[in-house]
């Protein structure tokens, strides 16, 4: 006899909302992690919670005007599908988008989501209309941010717990999938000792025993790749970004190591576009880290002067905000792997945020008054002041010739020259002066402004970088952060997984982050920011409404 209906691999959130739509059908679930009950939600926990939604209320309250066309048109521009293997995921893409547009919000809104009504601008792109990024914001920051999304289905699961309805086995690292006459028929592994280490934080991989579980299916929901950097680092698209930096740090927890991959693919499963994945420029190293590597992104407004590792200023479209990858390549050109922002007081107060939701308790709270209290104070948040005050690679100095004097002390293999550093900066403090530009940043900076939310809380008023009103002036050193696999185990529309001839691998289905958000990579080469967490909750979603 089976011991449940249904095995799900992995406690985060697309494994978390199969469990849901499963039991709603009268499914019997058994959930494995291999971490401990205080990180049930996964990474998805950490996020700043950002969900990308077409045509919603908050859009039209704030003046923009977005239709399902006008995003698909940016997504397929952004993903730019080229390979025999991508008719999957450009259909998981074209469903994504119907249900964007259509059913997502009031899906969320029915378990209690609800929104910050500044919509934000994220992956701008930056270069032609039919090309990469998003033509009007739709990054919609949800009330508690990554708490707020994982909570409504965490607490879900717990009543299901208390029902009967769903087991959850935690510190079971699932290392074989059981596979009888071509069907998967259930999960044997590992059973690790127990580790009350806080959330995130690594956990002991000591084995105390062993289990074998079966089921009529199983839902691999094991996550990505982004912790393990030896496997990052052999997936990496050389000939497209260039070679992978020595040091990188990292945005997610060590537990997302791409293992349970793996152990799919040498079941028999079929894996494609390993080698797309989206990782961030502008990272920097947490003061105060949780977990090995750990590193924070800055989201940054537009005004930040971006420099290479050898001084030359980046330019169009490697642009704050704009897009992630051309501005991976660029940096990986100079042979290094971090580059500089230079900027001011006034751009870092009203400019920076920061990834994650330790990061933001303002926006946790899901209180209005915390929020204006906090991002309405003097000075930039108290979270930006943190890594300004503490953070490893922020430099704040008076003059030009102190702030580089500092950066070489941080970076000392690739000094600066002051005097080439000023003739740029003052060659783009020349085009302040009029309304009009042909510094393709300054223009971009006014055309930001031309979007209220951007005017409201993301994007100085213009001024001169080194006019000492503004000051003092801020360096920040920015390292490449790995983040998330765009590629996976390819699935059909069901969310069942494949085999490398095509057919179905029976009993086998695949969501979240190790199907590449939904068919083996539905955002093909680009991402556009919040369907991330909008891939795991629609994979997890059509998962459990199938198994």
């Amino acid at each position: 006899m089976a011991d449940a209906d249904i095995i799900i691999v992995g406690a985060g959130l697309s494994g978390l909302v199969a469990a849901h739509e499963a039991i709603g059908r009268g499914r019997s679930v058994l959930m494995l992690d291999m971490e401990g009950p205080q990180s049930l939600g996964g990474q998805a926990f950490w996020s700043l919670g950002g969900l990308f939604m077409i045509d919603t209320p908050e859009q039209r309250r704030m003046g923009i005007r977005d239709s399902r066309d006008l995003a698909a048109a940016d997504w397929m521009g952004s993903a730019q599908f080229d390979r025999p293997e991508d008719a999957n995921p450009r259909a998981w893409a074209e469903a994504y988008l119907d249900w964007a547009a259509g059913g997502k919000r009031s899906y969320l809104a029915g378990v209690g989501m609800r929104w910050f009504p500044v919509v934000g601008w994220a992956e701008r792109g930056g270069a032609l209309a039919d090309g990469h990024g998003n033509s009007v914001p739709r990054f919609h920051i949800t009330w508690g941010v990554g708490e707020g999304i994982v909570a409504p289905f965490a607490d879900l699961a717990r009543s299901y717990v208390a029902a009967g309805k769903l087991r959850i086995a935690y510190r079971h690292r699932v290392t074989t999938l059981d596979v009888v006459d071509g069907r998967v028929t259930g999960v044997a592994g590992e059973v690790l000792a127990d580790d009350d280490a806080l959330r995130g934080a690594p956990t002991t991989r000591d084995v105390a025993g062993e289990f074998r579980y079966s089921a009529e299916n199983v839902i691999l929901a094991s996550g990505g790749i982004g912790g393990n950097h030896d496997l990052v680092r052999a997936q990496w698209p050389v000939g497209r970004l260039g070679t992978p930096p020595a040091h990188m740090i990292s945005g997610v927890p060590d537990f997302v190591d791409g293992q349970m991959g793996q152990v799919a693919e040498a079941a028999g499963a079929h894996a494609i576009n390993g080698d797309r994945m989206w990782h961030y420029t502008e990272g920097v190293h947490n003061w105060d880290p949780i977990w090995p590597r750990h590193g924070i992104r800055i989201l940054p407004g537009p005004s930040s002067i971006w420099f290479d590792a050898n001084g030359v200023r980046m330019q169009a479209p490697c642009l704050p905000g704009f897009d992630t990858l051309s501005t991976l390549r660029r940096i990986l050109q100079t042979g290094h792997g971090h580059s500089w922002f230079i900027l001011t007081q006034k751009i870092i107060e009203k400019e920076f945020a920061l990834s994650g939701s330790e990061q933001n308790p303002d926006l946790v709270s899901g209180k209005w008054a915390n929020v204006l209290r906090e991002r309405l104070a003097k000075g930039a948040t108290r979270a930006v002041e943190a890594f300004k005050t503490k953070g490893e690679d922020f430099v704040v100095a008076t003059t030009l010739e102190k702030l580089v004097a500092g950066m070489n002390a941080l970076a000392p293999d690739t000094p600066l020259d002051a005097s080439a550093l000023r003739a740029q900066i003052e060659a783009r403090d020349r085009q302040i002066d009029n309304p009009f530009s042909k510094d393709a940043q300054v223009t971009a900076i006014r055309g930001a402004r031309a979007y209220r939310g951007d005017r409201l809380i993301r994007t100085a008023k213009p001024h001169r970088i080194l006019d000492a009103a503004h000051g003092p002036l801020i360096a920040v050193r920015l390292n490449v952060l790995t983040r998330k696999s765009l590629g996976g185990l390819h699935t059909d529309l069901d969310a069942r997984v494949l085999r490398p001839d095509g057919r179905l691998f029976e009993g086998l289905y695949a969501v979240g982050e190790v199907s590449g958000f939904g068919g083996g990579g539905y955002h093909g080469y680009n991402a556009l920011e919040g369907t991330f967490l909008g891939g795991c909750i629609f994979s997890g979603r059509q998962a459990g409404r199938h198994a």
